[in-house]
C-alpha cells in the first residue's frame, strides 16, 4: 500500500481565464490529517475538488493512492475518496434511504445500517426516521455515514461543521477525530475555524491567492508564522478576504 494518500505536483486550475490555484506542491501520509485554512476565495475548496475529480486540474499531477487522479475510473476515485459538504446533501426518504444510497448508486451490496449509524455516533432507531426532520448535526453525521457506507480511504472535508452551532460543532467533530483514530482515516479538512485546525490537524496548510503560501505543523504555523500573509490572517482571526 502507498504511504502517501495524496501528491500533489504543481497543480493549478485555471477557468474563465482566471487562475484560481497555481503551483501547488504538497503530499499527504496515509492516516494523517491536513486542515487547509486561508482567505475566503483563496482556493481551498477548489484544490480538494480536484483530488477527486469534481474538477480536473489544469496543469501538473495529483497521485491519489499510487495513481494519477485522471487514470482513474472516475466510479472507482469517487468510492476510494468520498467527499462530504458544508450542507450536507439529504435526500427524500428515510435515514435508512439516505446511509444507503451511495452503495445503491454504485450497485454495492448493502450494509448494516445500525453499524453505520453507530460509527457516527447516531441511535440506531433513527433509521426509519424521516431525514428531513433531524437536526443540522444529524443531517451532517448522516451524509457522512452515508460516504462511510463506501469504505473511502480518504475524506474531503469542505467546512462540514461551519453552519453547525456550537455543540452540534463539536460532536461531528468529535465523531470525525474517533474515526481517525479507528479507521485510520486520511482527512483534507477545509476550515474557516483556526481552533478546529489547531484540534484536528497533524499539518496545517495555509492558501491564499491561489497558492500554498505556508505549511507545517499546527504549532509552527500559529505561533512562528513566516509571511506576512499569515501573520496578517491569524492577526485578524482567520477572516481576512482575498
Amino acid at each position: 500500500m502507498a504511504s502517501r494518500a495524496v501528491e500533489l505536483k504543481n497543480v493549478g486550475f485555471e477557468t474563465g481565464g482566471l487562475w484560481l490555484l497555481r503551483g501547488v506542491s504538497a503530499e499527504v501520509d496515509v492516516g494523517k490529517t491536513v486542515a487547509i485554512i486561508g482567505p475566503s476565495g483563496a482556493g481551498k475548496s477548489t484544490l480538494i475538488s480536484l483530488i477527486n475529480l469534481l474538477r480536473t486540474p489544469t496543469e501538473g499531477e495529483i497521485v491519489v493512492l499510487g495513481r494519477e487522479v485522471r487514470e482513474w475510473p472516475v466510479r472507482e476515485l469517487r468510492q476510494r475518496v468520498g467527499m462530504v459538504f458544508q450542507s450536507p446533501v439529504i435526500f427524500p426518504g428515510s435515514v435508512r434511504d439516505n446511509v444507503l444510497f451511495g452503495l445503491e448508486l454504485h450497485r454495492r451490496p448493502p450494509r448494516d445500517v445500525a453499524e453505520l449509524l453507530h460509527m457516527v455516533d447516531l441511535p440506531a432507531d433513527l433509521a426509519d426516521h424521516a431525514a428531513e426532520d433531524l437536526s443540522g448535526g444529524q443531517k451532517s453525521r448522516v451524509a457522512l455515514a452515508r460516504t462511510l457506507a463506501m469504505e473511502p480511504d480518504i475524506l474531503l472535508l469542505d467546512e462540514v461543521t461551519a453552519a453547525l452551532d456550537v455543540h452540534a460543532k463539536r460532536e461531528v467533530e468529535s465523531t470525525l477525530l474517533r474515526l481517525k483514530q479507528t479507521l485510520h482515516q486520511t482527512m483534507l479538512w477545509v476550515t474557516h475555524d483556526l481552533d478546529q485546525a489547531r484540534r484536528v490537524a497533524d499539518e496545517v496548510w495555509f492558501i491564499a491567492g491561489g497558492r500554498l503560501v505556508e505549511r507545517g505543523s499546527p504549532d509552527e504555523l500559529f505561533t512562528e508564522p513566516r509571511s506576512e500573509a499569515l501573520k496578517s490572517f491569524l492577526a485578524e482571526g482567520g477572516e481576512v478576504k482575498s
